[in-house]
């Protein structure tokens, strides 16, 4: 009999809101689903959109431990997966030719046991004793050939380690990976996971936002900022702001003590709002118009 997380994806809404992340319906049914179902979750969308804050916020809810890949280009067998501590494996080695033991049968089946074995994040969410929710971040930042590491891990939970055999897992992680859609990921990839699509929130769950997670401000201001922002992200920018950029200028407002937003005090502060010289001067124009 497994033991499900969660009784209804209105109680995965209600628990991820107690600790201040708003989800909608559909993130929190996805959610709801990948523990009913066992798979992983791929989590698509542009930057900043909470995608990592997700996986976070279901280990805090849930009280499990988080444990994180975050992908690179390059990133390999050892960084990924585990790892031998050949420092140390050498140092057993020269211990022993110094004690005259020439057991070298005996001598090798000791130094590739978990006393010399380095887990990375991978093997160590699968013999993790304890809830574990594994983050596999920025997938689509590594080369095809690595998504192959992820295959077995997501398929049967569980990793093969030519010295130690077969590592099954001693329990079922819950697992969310995030792609940015800087490249296309494989269909073996994708077919193994529950698909996420997490866009820039609509003006009202934006301004809920803020109000959760910006102390001191006012409805009035938070209202303001959404609308302003949405008009914002309605513009061709090489990159819209995020919402933990519309929380950073959320906050800048308030620490300068502008309680009601013109155009001169949002032209002012667009710095924060957005990265890019040619988007904050073709922001600034659209406010003065």
């Amino acid at each position: 009999m497994i033991d499900h997380r969660f009784d209804a994806v209105a109680d995965v809404r209600s628990d991820l809101a107690n600790v201040q992340y708003l989800a909608d319906d559909g993130i929190a049914s996805v959610v709801f689903l990948a523990d009913r179902l066992q798979k992983p979750v791929l989590v698509e969308g542009p930057a900043g959109t909470g995608k990592t804050q997700l996986a976070k916020s279901v280990a805090d809810m849930i009280g499990a431990r988080l444990i994180r890949l975050q992908c690179y280009e390059g990133l390999d067998e050892a960084k990924a997966l585990y790892e031998w501590n050949y420092k140390k494996q050498l140092l057993r080695i020269q211990a022993e030719r110094t004690d005259g033991d020439n057991d070298w049968d005996s001598l090798h089946d000791d130094l590739f046991s978990d006393e010399f074995l380095m887990t990375r994040p991978l093997l160590e969410a699968i013999r993790a004793e304890d809830p574990v929710v594994l983050l596999i971040d920025e997938i689509d930042r590594v080369e095809v050939e690595t998504e192959a590491l992820l295959l077995e891990i997501l398929s049967d939970y569980q990793v093969s380690v030519p010295e130690l055999g077969t590592v099954v897992a001693n329990q079922i992680p819950l697992v969310f990976l995030t792609s940015n859609n800087t490249r296309e990921l494989s269909e073996a990839l994708k077919r193994r996971c529950l698909f996420l699509h997490i866009d820039y929130p609509q003006m009202d769950r934006e301004k809920e936002i803020v109000l959760t997670k910006v102390d001191g401000i006012s409805e009035n201001l938070a209202d303001q900022i959404a609308r302003v922002v949405r008009s914002i992200r309605q513009l061709e920018l090489k990159k819209s702001p995020s919402v933990s950029e519309t929380l950073d200028w959320a906050r800048t407002l308030i620490i300068l003590g502008i309680e009601s937003i013109d155009a001169e005090s949002a032209k002012e502060t667009l710095h924060i709002l957005l990265k890019y010289q040619s988007d904050i001067e073709k922001a600034a124009k659209e406010l003065s118009d």
